[in-house]
């Protein structure tokens, strides 16, 4: 379970998505997650979906690690289809128990599922491509203009990237820690779900300190080379647009107005 979780993975690659600008990346990304939410049509969905199974060919990231990203959710996934198909008001078309099964509840537990996929999907594609570096320098660019209000841009990309980063440090440490409880006779795998959290406790409390040991590392590490935060902060590689950046802008602006405007 631990290795499917795919959450702030990079793979290094040469392909169109990855020679984007990551600004690029993530106000595409933003504005797939609006279109996905405005519409509502099967006509606008198969698009929708077109467009991620293209996305996900040109990355030239493992497929089977693209659909890895949807299984730690799955639970997640089935849970909305199911609340949808027997609590949603309409025309039954079948019984179960004291449920009744509607095709509205059908139709929208289909709409929210497939709306849940492509998201995690899309989502999972920034990170797969864009390196944490990056994307650090991308949401500090973004958050910019906000510096006049008093919003902290460095510091939130900082804390972000930061975050992110470490999720999968995180999920090894978590691996070696079961591991070497199961070699101790640790069980968790079988019983109840109560007994299964217990027998979660003492993976936990190491790994809260194996997390605060490391966080106090690079509080140090960064604090050895005169770490200051974003004042006079330079970039070894400044972001700059191409002409991808602009193509892949106006193709997903047109897409996005003949979704919204006629399919919605």
């Amino acid at each position: 379970m631990l290795n499917d979780i795919t959450i702030g993975q990079y793979f290094p690659g040469n392909s169109v998505l990855h020679r984007m600008d990551p600004r690029t990346k993530i106000l595409l990304l933003i504005g797939f997650i609006a279109v996905l939410f405005l519409c509502s049509s099967w006509t606008a969905y198969a698009v929708l979906t077109a467009l991620t199974v293209v996305l996900m060919a040109v990355s030239r990231v493992p497929l089977r690690t693209q659909v890895r990203a949807l299984k730690p959710l799955w639970w997640i996934i089935l849970f909305t289809f199911v609340l949808h198909v027997f609590g949603s008001p309409g025309e039954p078309v079948a019984k179960v128990w004291i449920f009744n099964v509607t095709r509205e509840g059908i139709v929208g537990g289909i709409f929210v599922c497939l709306r849940l996929v492509l998201l995690i999907l899309m989502s999972s594609l920034l990170t797969f491509t864009t390196s944490p570096l990056r994307l650090t320098d991308a949401m500090e660019s973004l958050l910019s203009p906000f510096k006049r209000i008093g919003v902290p841009a460095h510091e939130i990309a900082m804390m972000m990237t930061i975050a992110l980063r470490f999720v999968p440090t995180l999920i090894e440490e978590t691996d070696r820690i079961m591991k070497a409880q199961q070699s101790r006779g640790a069980d968790f795998q079988n019983g109840n779900i109560l007994k299964r959290l217990r027998a979660m406790v003492p993976v936990l409390v190491p790994l809260f300190l194996s997390a605060f040991r490391r966080a106090d590392d690079l509080a140090m590490a960064m604090e050895a080379r005169c770490y200051r935060g974003g004042e006079g902060h330079t970039q070894m590689r400044a972001l700059r647009y191409s002409a991808i950046d602009g193509v892949a802008g106006l193709v997903f602006a047109v897409l996005a107005v003949v979704l919204v405007g006629w399919f919605r």
